[in-house]
């Protein structure tokens, strides 16, 4: 039996990790769980899965889940994240929100826990010093967003190790096998199609309504800007070992390959499926093996067939891609510049853009503002090399000071 530590258990990811756990008891075990906010939820997890150790947000809510199970070890804070990432388990499951999930996953692969990653933000950050530890500590890294995933699967279905380097530059040097192109994802969100002007007005509850995923809020917007697209290239870029100006983003908004890759022959193999993160979930807890998942979609919506599966004859019918508009969602040539700047520049845009995120959903400022600041963040900035999880949250706190000054909202 698999010993899993779900970091974020009571977030949209988590909960579906441990809807599998539950439907296959034989195969898991939810070792350790967290939450940074809703005890309430985090509590009735403990009843149901019983784990060793938990961590929550803060001091009363440890003290509060204590009295209640004397019997588990209980951390709080970001303190006790990197706590209790060093547990004993056979997988850690990131599922944290934003910058919060580095150091816990740092801390895990140090004690050579393998990961399946579902914090883009772990590699966007730290990709470099990351990847090293890996590669160190012998750990693997697998990857739950969903094209992360689509990529990886493909990648394995050629013959190889998905997280081998698996990328053959234009002189040929490179393994055999090896990969041209990667061609990635993307809804297009809640705004494909519209024009700058008329997004400047847009409110926070249009802004959330992504048309084909359930996400959390934070994620939605990035969806919403194309910022979470950005954030994508440069994890696929440390994921996959491949040159950031060799992905591709391509708009698909039925949302049914969930990305693609093309070899040097010219090949494309794409990974499709029903937009259902369970699957991306799954296989990442249980690689190599795969789950029997499509049980649990059966009747569930008119877009799969009665027994559960992909229906080719309605959604599957007609798959549509089109050029991602980058001069109207501008960070994802925001996210281009900062991987080819290197250093800090990740750092410093994905710092900006969860504190502007975070301004915007608490009615601060306008959505258009996110992508405006966050350039002028990248513009006032130097990009040195962090060598520490330490150096890149201090470098990732005062890129979210300057982007409060710039607004005046401090």
């Amino acid at each position: 039996m698999k010993k899993v530590l779900i970091l974020g258990s009571t977030g949209s990811i988590g909960t579906q990790a441990l809807e599998i756990i539950r439907n296959n008891r034989d195969k898991f075990s939810a070792c350790g769980l967290s939450c940074r906010s809703r005890v309430d939820d985090l509590i009735a997890q403990i009843r149901e899965f019983a784990p060793e150790s938990v961590c929550v947000g803060n001091s009363d809510d440890a003290k509060r889940v204590k009295s209640e199970f004397p019997e588990i070890d209980v951390h709080y804070g970001d303190a006790g994240l990197v706590e209790i990432a060093g547990m004993d388990c056979d997988i850690v499951l990131n599922a944290l929100m934003g910058i919060s999930g580095l150091a816990p996953t740092y801390e895990a692969i140090s004690h050579g826990r393998d990961i399946a990653l579902a914090n883009k933000e772990t590699l966007v950050a730290g990709g470099e010093i990351v990847t090293e530890l890996c590669r160190e500590k012998g750990v693997k890294l697998i990857p739950v967003d969903s094209e992360h995933s689509a990529i990886f699967q493909c990648l394995e279905g050629n013959g190889g190790s998905a997280c081998a380097r698996a990328y053959k530059d234009d002189a040929g040097d490179g393994p055999d096998r090896a990969i041209r192109r990667i061609l990635l994802t993307a809804s297009g969100g809640p705004f494909r199609g519209r024009t700058l002007d008329e997004m400047r007005d847009v409110t926070i509850e249009q802004a959330l309504n992504h048309p084909n995923w359930s996400m959390g809020s934070k994620i939605t917007i990035d969806s919403a800007t194309m910022m979470n697209k950005g954030l994508e290239v440069i994890e696929a870029r440390w994921l996959f070992d491949i040159p950031a100006d060799k992905i591709d983003v391509h708009v698909h908004p039925e949302s049914i390959v969930h990305s693609m890759v093309e070899f040097m022959d010219g090949s494309v193999i794409a990974q499709m499926g029903i937009p259902d993160m369970k699957i991306p979930i799954g296989l990442a807890l249980n690689y190599p093996d795969r789950l029997s998942l499509i049980p649990e979609f059966s009747g569930l919506d008119e877009d799969r067939g009665s027994d559960g599966s992909l229906d080719f004859f309605t959604k599957g019918a007609n798959l549509t891609f089109e050029k991602a508009d980058r001069k109207t969602f501008r960070c994802l040539d925001i996210a281009y510049a900062a991987i080819r700047e290197g250093g800090s520049a990740p750092v410093v845009m994905n710092g900006a853009n969860e504190e502007l995120v975070a301004m915007f959903l608490a009615g601060n400022i306008g959505f258009t503002d996110i992508p405006e600041t966050i350039e002028r963040v990248m513009d006032k900035s130097g990009f040195s090399r962090p060598g520490t999880v330490e150096e890149i949250l201090a470098i990732d706190n005062e890129s979210r000071i300057m982007a409060r000054k710039m607004l005046k909202t401090e």
